[in-house]
């Protein structure tokens, strides 16, 4: 089992989804095939080395071009969030991004729920 995060931790992982946020807005739906990306979760390892970083993608559709595109684009990515935490990091974490199905999933639930 896990152990709990760190308050350090939350702080990070919270600033850097925040951070995250604003660079993937910036680049616009037009660089992701015209789906919208919302960071839904940052998650960071106890040495502050590795962010797990959730997006949620809608349409759901183009999941799999969107991660593709994040994953190209990670260097570029990581460097303009590294400009950003400067004064609070030493190290910019290496960023893993994931597919956050929450939101599927409770569609689907709510699908089920109307039949």
């Amino acid at each position: 089992m896990d152990k709990p995060a760190s308050t350090r931790q939350l702080k990070v992982a919270r600033e850097i989804q925040r951070d995250l946020a604003e660079i993937i807005r910036s680049k616009g739906m037009a660089a992701f095939g015209g789906a919208m990306v919302t960071v839904s979760e940052v998650r960071i390892s106890p040495d502050l080395s590795i962010a797990k970083v959730y997006v949620s993608i809608f349409p759901s559709g183009k999941a799999g071009a969107v991660l593709s595109a994040l994953e190209q684009g990670k260097k570029g990515i990581r460097g303009e969030l590294g400009h950003k935490v400067a004064s609070q990091l030493r190290i910019v974490p290496e960023l893993d991004f994931y597919h956050d199905t929450s939101l599927d999933y409770a569609e689907h639930i709510e699908e089920l729920l109307k039949k």
